[in-house]
């Protein structure tokens, strides 16, 4: 092995220690009852909600068709999983430290081994909590069975499920391009072995980064919050959460409704509005420059509200931060309740 494919070897190792600290894999129902969802997070030793009280939720709901309780204690895989994350981790360092190439091979077969059980592992899980329900349940459906989706989504009675690789689990895929990198640079040197660095860093790109859902403007997709047709350019915006799911909303002021009003604000990963200056551009909310006018074309709720990346030129209106529209959103709707989580969550942004 050359000193780059031992580089890349350690590295690949050692991302893998972040496993202990990132969930691996998440599920997450959405239904009617729940538009913010529920969802579980399975790390290398633990199950845990979304929220403080998403798994007892879900298990709550489990109950009434007959599945068993969802808890870490009663899964030996997650006994099991730290020390054979520990083995992979030390046994990839030692590789690089010895650097021998068929090492190297055969410590990639095993990464790829230990995918392959962990995911058919995952799938049995599934399989069994789905099919083997309690015949006394109080919900009973002829032939139906609740199988969450290995990866992907999947309609279950009125939820929707999904399931999908979290921040560990990401991760877990780069360190395996960087192995895989190790490999084929190990095999070559010069520019060839240049290539195969950029391919990795490229295919690692492509893997972490986070994306922001396009909204459509034909009439297709409705506001989040007061369900109207999103149409206009200037001032969509959108939420994303941890799980990846998006909600799109039609002016900044619904989004604000949409925001102080969250049980949970966990669960909002991103917030992103329209620069006004460029139609259809989504930029983060936190750190947007708003604008409110008086004159000229208005928002679709009224307010005037513009969301800008950078100051314009001879701008006339009231300049705001996210806080201050958080603020101006809460007393326009005159709601004690809203004012009341409103004040909350601007202290914790201010």
């Amino acid at each position: 092995m050359n000193r780059l494919s031992r580089m890349l070897t350690a590295a690949a190792a050692l991302l893998l220690v972040a496993l202990y600290f990132l969930p691996i894999w998440k599920v997450e129902l959405q239904a009617p009852q729940y538009p913010e969802g529920l969802g579980m997070y399975i790390a290398v030793s633990d199950i845990r909600g979304y929220g403080e009280f998403d798994l007892q939720k879900i298990n709550n709901l489990n109950h009434y068709i007959g599945m068993r309780p969802i808890e870490a204690a009663s899964i030996p895989e997650l006994r099991y999983m730290p020390w054979i994350l520990a083995a992979l981790i030390v046994t990839g360092l030692a590789v690089a430290a010895i650097g021998r190439r068929r090492l190297l091979y055969v410590w990639l077969g095993v990464l790829v081994l230990a995918a392959i059980v962990g995911l058919a592992d995952f799938y049995r899980w599934g399989y069994t909590y789905g099919h083997d329900l309690d015949d006394t349940a109080i919900i009973k459906v002829p032939g139906m069975a609740y199988q969450p989706p290995l990866i992907g989504s999947k309609q279950l009675l009125n939820f929707r499920a999904t399931s999908w690789p979290a921040s560990g689990g990401l991760l877990a895929a780069v360190a395996f391009l960087f192995a895989a990198g190790a490999a084929y640079a190990g095999r070559t040197r010069g520019p060839r072995a240049r290539v195969a660095v950029a391919a990795t860093a490229l295919a690692v790109g492509a893997c972490t980064t986070a994306t922001v859902h396009p909204i459509a403007y034909d009439g297709t997709e409705t506001c989040e919050y007061c369900r109207m047709v999103i149409t206009d350019r200037r001032f969509g915006a959108e939420v994303m959460t941890v799980s990846g799911r998006a909600h799109k909303f039609d002016s900044i002021e619904c989004l604000a409704s949409y925001v102080a009003a969250l049980d949970d604000q966990q669960r909002v990963r991103s917030l992103w509005v329209t620069d006004y200056a460029a139609p259809g551009t989504l930029i983060p909310a936190e750190s947007a420059r708003f604008l409110r006018v008086s004159d000229g074309p208005g928002s679709p709720m009224g307010l005037g509200l513009r969301a800008f990346s950078v100051a314009q030129p001879g701008e006339q209106g009231e300049v705001l931060d996210w806080a201050d529209v958080l603020v101006l959103v809460a007393n326009e709707t005159g709601s004690p309740r809203r004012l009341e989580r409103t004040s909350l969550l601007v202290g914790v942004l201010r």
